[in-house]
């Protein structure tokens, strides 16, 4: 697609109008940030588009008119789309999900709005207003950024100041735990989330472990450290490979999800796995994510009672 400064043919396919939205920002993003892409119909002209081949392009539905002056690709993030029409950033717990960071709470729409915004306009339709009952489906946050945010998003440690307000404790830590894991902020960056906080939300710093590979076994180990256990995580054993969690030196906890589970051949490696931990003198206790996730209170007894057991029992 040619999109010189004065070009005048267009060919309006999805890959060429992604690719000049593109040019408006980085062209190296990655490919969480492309689905993200916004730019403000001066921009496009900057490009080379006119007026008359915008409103093509929106006809073919390879342009989406999100707002007044505003563009996004076909190809974008639909909480992108949203949230440009209600007058913002997707921001908070639905840019996290977008990411692929973890988040367990149900998928609402969260949007960040700059101070003093108005003119806030309905998720679905962007002639409409935004109503007070439609505001039930959506988390409007208005707190300062503390990062320069993109284009149609603000920043992952923005987001993730935001997220620790909007969740259970134990939630947003393995929501940081997840952030940290697959390395979309720096120990830098995680200093500025909790200075940005209030002071009483600081003392979840120290509980924060990147090793965790996975939001359930954020969970996992947050309930074992409520029961006055020691705990190590991702431990590698001779024949086995590595392990979720050991608790206290001997009881070893899996936290399987279905992803990586549901086969027999999965399975039968799980149990043999399992035979080997325990030719080592280790007891396996295998939780899935499901109940992790949704059953906490059975999974904490199903510890407890297991932990309770071995009392009087010496384990070497």
């Amino acid at each position: 697609m040619n999109l010189c400064r004065g070009s005048s043919t267009v060919v309006h396919d999805p890959t060429s109008v992604h690719r000049s939205i593109a040019r408006c920002h980085d062209a190296g993003a990655s490919a969480h940030a492309r689905a993200m892409d916004l730019a403000t119909r001066a921009e496009l002209l900057e490009q080379g588009w006119t007026a008359r081949q915008l409103t093509a392009a929106v006809r073919a539905g390879t342009l989406i008119r999100a707002r007044r002056g505003w563009y996004v690709p076909s190809s974008a993030a639909q909480e992108v789309v949203e949230a440009a029409r209600v007058g913002g950033l997707v921001g908070c717990l639905s840019l996290l999900r977008l990411m692929g960071i973890f988040v367990l709470s149900k998928p609402v729409l969260h949007v960040h709005m700059q101070r003093g915004a108005s003119r806030m306009r309905s998720p679905q339709k962007r002639r409409r207003r935004l109503e007070t009952r439609a505001k039930r489906g959506i988390v409007l946050h208005w707190h300062a950024l503390v990062y320069e945010p993109s284009r149609g998003r603000v920043s992952v440690a923005d987001a993730l100041i935001h997220s620790v307000r909007c969740q259970p404790a134990r939630h947003a830590i393995a929501t940081i735990d997840s952030a940290v894991n697959k390395g979309l902020i720096t120990a830098e960056q995680l200093a500025d989330v909790f200075a940005a906080l209030p002071e009483r939300y600081r003392v979840l710093h120290a509980l924060v472990d990147g090793r965790a590979e996975s939001g359930p076994e954020t969970l996992v180990r947050l309930m074992v450290r409520s029961l006055g256990c020691s705990v190590e995580l991702q431990v590698e054993f001779d024949g086995v490979g590595f392990v979720d969690l050991v608790v206290d030196g001997w009881l070893v906890i899996e936290c399987d999800s279905r992803l990586f589970h549901s086969e027999w051949s999965d399975q039968l490696k799980d149990y043999r796995r399992d035979m080997a931990l325990a030719q080592q003198g280790y007891l396996v206790l295998r939780l899935t994510a499901e109940d992790i996730m949704y059953a906490p209170g059975n999974v904490l007894a199903a510890i407890r009672g297991v932990l309770r057991s071995s009392r009087g029992t010496e384990r070497g």
